[in-house]
């Protein structure tokens, strides 16, 4: 199902000279990324170790494996909208929810550890997600605005959702009345 929800997301790059199709890239590098890898060389890393079993399984044309290098080129030149409009699909439909059925969500936002560089005058990323509580899904996520707080984000968040019988959970910093 992943696979085939990856397959939708654009290519971004020239036609000529691919040598590995995206949605093949995505998926081995989420499998990468659920066996520990935390950097490029280690989604090559785990590609090459997993090498026959995945050009067996997947029926890959593939000479060799993909260096570390040309899969940074690739996945840095993902439409990181396109990419999260591939996840929330992907999680919707995991988390099957029922329409009688109350689903509890929970929202929040984080700041990214390291997004800080006073040096280069960068602010703190921030990262505000909806998540699933009872099925361990996180149904969305969304980069919020330097110009702006978790609140916009959460109303744009629920309505993206477009879920029905929810309770969502939130931050005190939600609580406030418009004047």
């Amino acid at each position: 199902m992943l696979l085939s929800i990856f397959s939708k997301v654009p290519d971004q790059r020239s036609v000529h000279g691919r040598r590995y199709e995206l949605q093949y890239i995505l998926f081995f590098s989420v499998l990468a990324i659920l066996s520990g890898a935390d950097s490029y060389r280690k989604i090559e890393l785990f590609i090459k170790e997993n090498w026959t079993t995945l050009k067996e399984e997947f029926n890959l044309e593939w000479r060799k494996p993909p260096a570390y290098t040309g899969i940074r080129k690739i996945l840095v030149e993902i439409d990181s909208k396109e990419l999260e409009k591939a996840f929330r699909k992907y999680s919707k439909f995991l988390s099957n929810l029922e329409p009688e059925k109350y689903a509890f969500i929970s929202m929040d936002g984080k700041a990214l550890r390291g997004s800080f560089d006073n040096l280069k005058d960068q602010r703190m990323i921030q990262i505000f997600s909806a998540f699933l509580t009872d099925q361990d899904i996180i149904l969305a996520h969304e980069k919020i605005d330097c110009k702006t707080n978790e609140i916009p984000m959460a109303q744009k968040l629920v309505k993206e959702l477009g879920i029905g019988k929810c309770i969502f959970t939130m931050d005190a910093l939600h609580c406030q009345k418009k004047r």
